[in-house]
C-alpha cells in the first residue's frame, strides 16, 4: 500500500469536507526522522495561510477534526507552528503484509507510466575500440532507469546508436589495413587519427590468419566492414557481461541509405530555417534558444555531426515515441542545445527529449587513482572490472550515485566482505533473511501474513519502510535517478540488520515467529525487487 499517497486522499477529502479547494497533487506529505513525531507528517495548514488568511495552527485545528476519527488513524498532534503529525493505526498498518507476500515480485510495481512511449538511448560508443570504465557507468545508468521506468508503467525501448559511418569509421578501416599491410610484409602508414588499440592489430590477424595476403587489393569498405562487425560483437558481449542488453541496435549507416538525412534538411529549408554563408550552410538554432546559428553542411560539402543526429531523432519520433531520453558524456554538455534547438526546428516539442550528462568515474585502489590496466597498459575496461569484482557489485557501486558528481569507484571498498561495503551489506540482509526463513521450514514453522494487530514498535517501523518502496519506485522514475533505489534498498537493510540484532525471529512461540517470518517475507521481497532494479541479483547465501 502507498500510504502517503493513503495520507493525501485522506487530507484531501476532509478539505472537501471543510469546503477548502485545494489541489491535491500540492498537499506535502513527509516521513519524519524521528518517529517520534508520527508514521506521517504534513504542512498542509501552512500551506492554507495565504488562502484563508488564518493562523496555521487553527487552520491545523480544523483539519484534524476532520480526520482525527479516519480508521486508518490511531492518533493525529499539532506540533510547532502547526504541523499535523499523523499515527497510522497499528491493525491498519500490518494488514498490508498479506497483500506484500501475495504480489511477491511485482511488489512495488506502479502504473504512473500510463503505458508511455519512451526511448532510452545509451552507450552508443562509437564501434571503434573496446568499453572502457567510463562507458560503465552510463550503461548502468540507462539499463538501470529502463528498468525503474518499465516497472513503474512506462513503455520502454531500450536503444543503442552504432555511429558506423563518417570519418571515424573511415579511420578505423584504414587502421586496420595499414596493420594487415605490416602482417603481410608491407610497410605501414597509419593515418594521423588513426586507431591503434591491439584489437585493431588484432582484427587484422584474423584477415591474415585466413586470406594471408590475398585481401591487400579489398577496397577500404572491405576492412571498415570487419571492423565494425568484429568490434561491434565484443561491445555486445561485454555489455551482455555487464547485464546490459538492448532492444534496438540502430545504424547510423541505415539512416543515412533510407534518406533520412536529405528529408530532415528538406523539412527544415522548406520552413525557412536554413541558409548559406561562407559556402557553408547553416541551421537557424538561434530562432529556438541556441546561442548561435549552426553549420550543417561545410564548405567542402560533408556533414557536420549534428546532421545525422537531427535525421536520427526525426526517425525516434517517427516511430511513435512520446519522450526521449538521450545519455551523454559530459562533453556534450554545449551539444545539448543546439540538439534541441534542432528538434523544436523539426516540428517538434523540445522537452520531449530529455538529456542526461554522466560525469567522469576515477577508479581507486587502497587510495591511490588507477589510470592504466596492468594487463593492456591501457584504460580500464568495462571487462576486467565485471572479471574481478562480479557483475552484481560493479552495477550496485555504480548505481548508489547520482550522474550529477564525479564519482570514485573503489575497488578495494567493492571487494569488501564487511558491514562497510554497501553492496555486502545489503546482500548480507537478503542472504539472512533466506536462512532465516529456510531454518523455519525445516522446523516447520509457517508464515502466517494475517498480522491482526501490532508486535512492537520496531515491526511497525520496519513494515513502513517496506511500503515507502512503491514511492520511493514512483519518485526514481518521475525524476529518472536511480540512485534513490539504491539509498532506499541500503536503508531498508539497515533496518533490517538492527531488527534481527534486538529480536529472534524464530522462537518457541510458533504464533508470533509466524508472524515475524511473514514480516522479514516481506522485507526479503521488497530488497529483491530493489536490487532486480539496478540490475543486481539478490544473493540466497553469502
Amino acid at each position: 500500500m502507498n500510504l502517503k499517497q493513503v495520507i493525501k486522499n485522506i487530507i484531501s477529502n476532509a478539505l472537501k469536507e471543510l469546503e477548502i479547494d485545494y489541489d491535491e497533487s500540492k498537499i506535502v506529505v513527509e516521513i519524519p526522522k524521528d518517529r517520534n513525531n508520527g508514521d506521517f507528517s504534513t504542512n498542509i495548514a501552512m500551506q492554507l495561510v495565504k488562502i484563508l488568511k488564518m493562523n496555521p495552527r487553527e487552520i491545523a485545528d480544523k483539519i484534524v477534526g476532520a480526520i482525527k476519527d479516519k480508521e486508518e488513524i490511531k492518533n493525529v498532534e499539532i506540533a510547532g507552528p502547526g504541523f499535523i503529525n499523523i499515527y497510522l493505526d497499528d491493525a491498519y498498518v500490518f494488514s498490508g503484509v498479506k497483500s506484500v507476500i501475495e504480489k511477491d515480485f511485482d511488489y512495488g510495481r506502479s502504473t504512473i507510466g500510463n503505458n508511455e512511449k519512451v526511448d532510452i538511448e545509451f552507450v552508443s560508443a562509437n564501434p571503434t575500440g573496446i568499453l572502457h570504465l567510463g562507458t560503465a557507468r552510463g550503461a548502468a545508468y540507462g539499463s538501470n532507469l529502463a528498468n525503474i521506468l518499465s516497472f513503474a508503467g512506462y513503455d520502454v525501448t531500450k536503444e543503442y546508436y552504432i555511429n558506423d559511418a563518417g570519418n571515424q569509421i573511415i579511420n578505423l578501416g584504414m587502421s586496420i589495413k595499414e596493420r594487415y599491410k605490416g602482417l603481410c610484409g608491407l610497410e605501414e602508414n597509419m593515418p594521423e587519427d588513426g586507431y591503434y588499440g591491439s584489437e585493431i592489430i588484432d582484427i587484422a590477424k584474423t584477415i591474415y590468419d585466413e586470406f594471408k595476403d590475398s585481401k591487400l587489393d579489398e577496397a577500404l569498405e572491405y576492412f571498415k566492414e570487419i571492423g565494425v562487425n568484429y568490434l561491434l560483437n565484443i561491445i555486445k558481449t561485454d555489455l551482455s557481461n555487464f547485464g546490459v542488453t538492448f532492444d534496438v541496435w540502430t545504424s547510423e549507416k541505415a539512416i543515412r541509405a533510407k534518406g533520412r538525412i536529405e528529408e530532415s534538411l528538406k523539412i527544415l529549408d522548406e520552413k525557412g530555417l536554413v541558409y548559406k554563408a561562407d559556402d557553408a550552410t547553416f541551421l537557424k538554432t538561434t530562432v529556438y534558444g541556441d546561442d548561435k546559428d549552426r553549420v550543417l553542411v561545410k564548405s567542402d560539402g560533408s556533414y557536420t555531426y549534428l546532421v545525422p543526429d537531427i535525421a536520427y531523432h526525426l526517425d525516434k519520433f517517427d516511430r511513435g515515441f512520446d519522450y526521449l531520453v538521450d545519455v551523454f558524456g559530459a562533453d556534450h554538455h554545449s551539444y545539448v542545445s543546439r540538439l534541441k534547438a534542432s528538434i523544436e526546428a523539426l516540428g517538434y516539442d523540445k522537452d520531449k527529449l530529455e538529456v542526461r550528462l554522466l560525469q567522469m568515474v576515477r577508479l581507486l585502489r587502497d587510495g591511490e587513482i588507477v589510470k592504466m590496466s596492468k594487463r593492456t597498459g591501457g584504460n580500464i575496461t568495462i571487462s576486467e572490472l565485471v572479471e574481478e569484482i562480479g557483475k552484481d557489485a560493479a552495477r550496485y557501486f555504480f548505481a548508489a550515485r547520482s550522474l550529477d558528481g564525479q564519482m570514485d569507484f573503489d575497488i578495494s571498498l567493492a571487494l569488501k566482505k564487511s558491514s562497510d561495503n554497501p553492496f555486502f551489506y545489503v546482500g548480507y540482509a537478503y542472504a539472512r533473511i533466506c536462512s532465516i526463513l529456510n531454518d523455519a521450514k525445516q522446523k516447520g514453522i509457517t508464515i502466517n501474513p494475517d498480522i491482526d494487530g501490532i508486535i512492537d514498535d520496531d515491526s511497525k517501523a520496519l513494515i513502513l519502510k517496506v511500503y515507502e518502496f512503491i514511492d520511493v519506485v514512483e519518485n526514481a522514475s518521475t525524476k529518472k535517478e536511480p540512485h534513490l533505489i539504491t539509498n532506499y534498498v541500503y536503508d531498508l537493510a539497515s533496518l533490517l540488520h538492527n531488527y534481527y540484532g534486538k529480536h529472534r525471529i524464530l522462537t518457541d512461540d510458533i504464533k508470533e515467529s509466524s508472524k515475524r517470518l511473514a514480516l522479514i517475507k516481506t522485507v526479503g521481497i521488497t530488497i529483491k525487487n530493489a536490487l532486480k532494479l539496478i540490475g543486481v541479483v539478490a544473493p540466497s547465501k553469502m
